[in-house]
């Protein structure tokens, strides 16, 4: 077996790891949630497992264990952060902005519950991702340093950040743009979140955390700009079974 089989077989399993990890971690922060019989309970819990790579979680896991962080305190911003991701998604697919049916294989959250549903259910998974960080238990990580991870993820997925993106980008239809502004795109709609996963690990690790942000952020720049670029060209020439979702949009 050669050294590429090996590395590739471990980074699969280290995803899947992190997968199963963040998927218990969302469960037993939903389980907590009042009203679980109500339609926006449920439309919250099928928008935030209805499966995917996660990959920011698995960021955040990958970070925090350079550093030796407890992987019981990893659990914590790894779910919040696909709170946030699975909010934008569900958001991202409604009819005004990129009016999608498919989301993973699957009826999209406003296709299975309504749009009325969805933009709930969207907006309640925001607010979980932070009361997932103010509340949950995350021994040996400083008061500061939770603050910087619930400011972190706040200016991440706001107007600096991923819904600025979004903006832009629905700005960005059916025009031709240069390069510089679709990297302007990707770099906030997309890496702002890439962005915030990364730190979010090295924030739960303390001052040897944060004396390596520059280069994480370097790190992270470069990732979230090929995520992206893979994402856009599998839009155009994949097909739906490859992406879970409609194609050539």
């Amino acid at each position: 077996m050669s050294n590429a089989t090996l590395c590739t077989d471990a980074f699969r399993q280290k995803l899947h790891s992190a997968h199963q990890r963040v998927d218990e971690a969302l469960k037993q922060a939903l389980q907590t949630l009042p009203f679980s019989d109500m339609p926006l309970s449920q439309a919250m819990r099928y928008g935030a497992l209805l499966g995917g790579k996660r990959l920011r979680p698995f960021l955040v896991y990958t970070v925090g264990e350079m550093f030796n962080v407890p992987v019981a305190n990893l659990d914590v911003p790894a779910a919040a952060i696909e709170c946030i991701h699975a909010y934008s998604l569900i958001h991202d697919d409604l009819p005004a902005m990129d009016n999608d049916d498919l989301r993973r294989g699957k009826p999209t959250c406003h296709i299975e519950f309504g749009e009325a549903n969805a933009i709930l259910a969207g907006d309640a998974l925001q607010t979980l991702a932070f009361e997932i960080l103010a509340k949950n238990a995350m021994p040996d990580v400083a008061i500061a340093d939770r603050v910087a991870m619930i400011a972190e993820l706040a200016t991440a997925s706001g107007l600096a950040g991923m819904c600025g993106g979004q903006a832009l980008d629905l700005d960005a239809e059916d025009k031709s743009i240069d390069l510089v502004a679709l990297e302007k795109i990707h770099l906030h709609k997309t890496g702002a979140l890439i962005r915030a996963a990364v730190r979010l690990g090295a924030l739960s690790a303390g001052q040897k955390g944060h004396d390596v942000l520059p280069a994480l952020d370097k790190y992270a720049h470069s990732i979230g700009l090929a995520f992206q670029v893979q994402d856009d060209i599998l839009d155009v020439i994949g097909s739906t079974e490859e992406t879970g979702k409609a194609t050539g949009k």
